[in-house]
């Protein structure tokens, strides 16, 4: 009978992680695209061009953003909106924007884009252009040269960048291959030396150079699946289980999720991957839902490589921008990406033909336990000992999104204070550079990089990755005060004190003072609305917690980073803008940096009292060790958006810790 309880509540469980709620009816204005839209949009298209005498890739397709005022009423009324979709594809090799009403099934307008920079990859062409090197002769004798086995060879696509050409450019990619024999982590065994260069349009290479032979790493203790590895194993980590009797705290509807006392909306976006919409939280003390954030998501990721020689020098990446966070998102694995009673949603990703692909588990939702919420023990008390602790429960919305050799987790987390916390968690494979060194006293010069194994440098880079927040505190008009933690002398004698520290605050009144580079000086930073008040008369609002702060270390004449620019500050706030998405610009594919955040808020527009953006940049300086070979333990950092005065008191004082319950080999002190 106990064994028959132990399956029963295992099976229970399993069901509970393999619940998916895909894609439904749109309710929500910020719903993503349905499988049905998406054949809709395709349809209408290819009227327009049919393929029997047009060559047509679909590169974006993704909701147009309704009007924020529309999207508003409707949360408050249900007020119906206009539901439309905008579009990039590539027309008889010209770069069209398409916009078309999906109610009405009209095409609205379609404008040719003739600006710098080109859309973001498409998975498709990425894969037919790694097939091209295998019918390359002088690559087969390469490859024959170096004495490896053509079919252990596979081969994976970088982006170009821009280096100040001045003339135009094609769409291109850089192709590098690896070895997969003896183990499944072709990145740590790069066939370095050779140069491939593809024309996406004509689909052929158009540049090829064997420059040097370097030794490809070897893949002794390069394997990472459990299946192939062998024993003796690490240490052994004892079973858990994970249970909820009353089943879970939240409910998915569509894609609105509530919980206790949040309600909020998870998008997804082929560039942005997911977005938190319209979130709200109810306050007790008022009895309504007070908004929070309209809209929050990660706009690009910029990760350079700091080696600047020729096989290296390109390696400058934007992530969202040139890959697609929303189209490099992978499924999740239930029980291991995402606890059992995880719930999960489903997404549809755009082929380049312009068909709907499912995404199964893309993203998951669960609640959190084991921490701690607010505690106190009191002693001061005469014959009285109080202690008091409330456990605390958190909601966790979970997505990876895998670009080549590096797993993004990215987590947006609800906690019962007010507070949302989203955290990023990177995995995977160091970009290693293959070379003729087993020992560090064999070094000389700058390898630009750390020996994490022999042959194997693991390159300097970084990881700068710039949110987009939206917030709307208690309505659309706010503004953004700093306020600085400055030291006061004491020179008259009125304490035993020298010094001690005050604040001064100040509202923010243009995009040029709002632009912030942390760690410099104390301060706080807060949104608040200045038409609100708390009972005592201070501002509600909410503050940016950021973590250490990163800066880069490129010179800003240099070209990768005049393209991401928007690096060049932590902290950026502008206007509400519903055209300004993507701080790298909306064509980044080999863009030249004038269409990013920086040259936005060149404008100095006003931002106090306004609907307003806080862009904040969570960056990692990656010096690589030899604990991240071959693959490596996850690296976490993050920030939070914190209560300020937004309650009268602590939101949290009066909620209960969840009931305790005990299960088989349950112990409580």
């Amino acid at each position: 009978m106990k064994l028959f309880l132990h399956l029963l509540f295992f099976f229970c469980c399993f069901l509970q992680a393999a619940v998916s709620i895909g894609p439904l009816q749109s309710t929500h204005p910020f719903d993503p695209l349905t499988k049905q839209e998406i054949t809709l949009i395709q349809t209408i298209i290819l009227n327009k061009y049919p393929t029997k005498t047009n060559h047509v890739k679909f590169h974006y397709v993704g909701l147009d953003d309704p009007d924020k005022a529309t999207v508003l009423k409707w949360v408050s009324t249900g007020a119906p909106t206009t539901r439309n979709a905008f579009v990039i594809a590539i027309i008889n090799s010209q770069v069209h924007e398409l916009t078309i009403n999906l109610r009405s099934s009209r095409l609205l307008s379609d404008n040719i884009h003739t600006g710098n920079g080109f859309p973001t990859l498409t998975e498709d062409e990425q894969s037919d252009a790694l097939q091209l090197p295998f019918k390359h002769g002088p690559f087969v004798e390469s490859i024959k040269k170096r004495g490896l086995n053509l079919s252990e060879v596979v081969c994976s696509g970088f982006t170009v960048g821009w280096y100040g050409e001045t003339q135009s450019s094609k769409r291109v990619l850089r192709i590098e291959c690896f070895m997969k024999e003896e183990t499944a982590n072709i990145y740590v065994r790069p066939i370095n030396g050779i140069t491939i260069v593809a024309d996406l349009e004509q689909m052929k290479i158009i540049d090829y150079h064997d420059n040097a032979v370097e030794p490809v790493p070897k893949a002794e203790n390069t394997e990472y699946r459990a299946s192939h590895l062998k024993p003796p194993f690490g240490p052994r980590l004892h079973s858990f289980a994970s249970y909820q009797p009353e089943g879970s705290g939240f409910t998915i509807k569509g894609h609105s999720v509530s919980w206790a006392n949040w309600k909020f909306h998870i998008g997804y976006d082929v560039r942005a991957g997911v977005i938190i919409s319209t979130a709200s939280i109810y306050d007790p003390e008022v009895h309504k839902s007070r908004s929070v954030l309209y809209r929050g998501y990660i706009s690009e990721l910029f990760v350079p490589y700091q080696d600047p020689t020729e096989e290296w020098y390109y390696k400058t990446f934007f992530d969202a921008g040139e890959f697609g966070f929303g189209q490099s998102m992978v499924s999740l694995e239930p029980l291991h990406d995402c606890p059992p009673h995880a719930q999960f949603l489903d997404s549809y990703v755009v082929g380049r033909d312009g068909s709907p692909r499912l995404l199964h588990n893309a993203i998951c939702v669960f609640e959190q336990y084991g921490g701690i919420s607010w505690r106190h023990t009191e002693t001061a008390i005469p014959n009285e000992e109080i202690r008091e602790v409330r456990s605390d429960v958190s909601l966790i919305v979970r997505s990876v999104v895998t670009v080549g050799n590096y797993d993004n987790v990215l987590d947006w987390e609800f906690k019962t204070s007010g507070s949302i916390k989203p955290a990023i968690s990177l995995s995977g494979m160091l970009e290693i550079k293959a070379v003729n060194i087993t020992h560090n006293d064999e070094i000389k010069g700058d390898q630009h990089g750390t020996l994490v194994s022999e042959h194997s440098i693991g390159v300097y880079h970084d990881h700068y990755y710039i949110y987009h927040l939206d917030f709307d505190i208690d309505g659309v008009e706010n503004s953004f005060v700093k306020t600085n933690l400055k030291t006061v002398e004491v020179s008259d004698q009125s304490s035993k004190r020298k010094s001690y520290w005050t604040t001064s605050s100040e509202a923010v009144k243009t995009e040029s003072d709002a632009k912030i580079k942390l760690g410099f000086s104390p301060s706080e930073l807060a949104v608040v609305n200045p038409n609100k008040k708390t009972s005592i008369g201070n501002e509600v609002g909410y503050r940016l917690v950021p973590n250490a702060a990163v800066h880069p270390l490129l010179t800003d004449d240099d070209f990768p980073q005049t393209r991401g620019a928007f690096t060049n500050y932590n902290v950026w706030v502008t206007p509400y803008n519903r055209t300004e998405k993507w701080a790298g610009g909306l064509y980044v594919d080999q863009s030249r940096g004038d269409d990013t955040l920086a040259v936005w808020t060149k404008q100095n527009r006003g931002i106090e009292n306004k609907d307003i953006v806080l862009w904040y940049v969570v960056g990692i300086h990656h010096v690589p060790c030899q604990e991240d070979f071959p693959i490596m333990p996850l690296l976490s950092t993050g920030f939070e958006l914190r209560a300020t005065n937004f309650f009268e008191r602590n939101p949290v004082l009066k909620t209960l810790s969840p009931g305790i319950v005990k299960g088989p080999g349950c112990k409580r002190p």
